[in-house]
């Protein structure tokens, strides 16, 4: 007889270098995209729900069964301080899979911020508790709490595969997971990306109405007028 099991966990998984993580944490969503191939933002109906919108952090995945939260509350005793807790749940809506009781105590171990593809509730006690949540949407129906679940292996989340260790970066943008084998590469690209977004902003504050590469790229490129 096959045996069966409430939770699924990894707890030994390969975590980034705290200084790379560091390099990403004061970086807008929209730079790191660049820097990571331009891809990498969640499905843009995983939004912030509370005040607190800026994050950073490692992932930490979950995986929960559509209206269950036993493996989200499980997974906050694996947490180390500054993880992100990813939760999927199959973009699930009619129930909750996160309320201000949950985010709390994830608080009290330190983790950063929730990231669930499903519903969460109890927005005034969220932001009580002060960290980041970002979800589908809201909904006060309730889960169980009977599994079955994973905690600590791959999952796909808002259109993007997340595994435990890849970074995470919220901000009032959306979400952005970088995998922790492009960490590196990415956070080099940072310093140029930053340099490029200044002058453009420079040329902006100039009375700029075009960026210097539109002509040359429309020339190279063709026009075809029509009148």
């Amino acid at each position: 007889m096959a045996e069966s099991f409430a939770l699924r966990v990894r707890r030994n998984f390969p975590r980034p270098e705290a200084a790379l993580v560091e390099r990403l944490r004061a970086a807008p969503t929209g730079w790191i995209v660049d820097a990571n191939g331009r891809r990498g933002a969640l499905d843009h109906r995983i939004r912030p729900i509370t005040r607190a919108v800026r994050f950073c952090g490692v992932a930490l995945t979950v995986e929960s069964r559509a209206r269950d939260n036993l493996a989200p509350y499980a997974a906050i005793g694996f947490a180390r301080p500054g993880d992100v807790l990813v939760i999927a749940t199959g973009a699930y809506e009619e129930a909750s899979v996160v309320g201000d009781i949950l985010a709390g105590m994830a608080k009290n171990r330190g983790v950063a911020a929730l990231v669930t593809d499903g519903m969460v509730r109890d927005v005034a006690g969220l932001d009580a508790v002060g960290i980041p949540v970002f979800a589908r949407g809201l909904s006060p129906n309730s889960p169980y709490k009977d599994g079955p679940g994973t905690i600590g292996l791959p999952l796909a989340l808002g259109g993007i595969a997340v595994s435990a260790g890849d970074v995470v970066i919220g901000d009032q943008d959306g979400v952005v997971v970088v995998a922790r084998e492009a960490l590196p590469a990415v956070a080099a690209a940072l310093d140029e990306i930053g340099k490029k977004e200044a002058a453009m902003d420079e040329l902006v504050r100039q009375g700029a109405s075009a960026p210097p590469w539109l002509e040359r790229t429309l020339a190279e490129k063709g026009v075809r007028y029509l009148d």
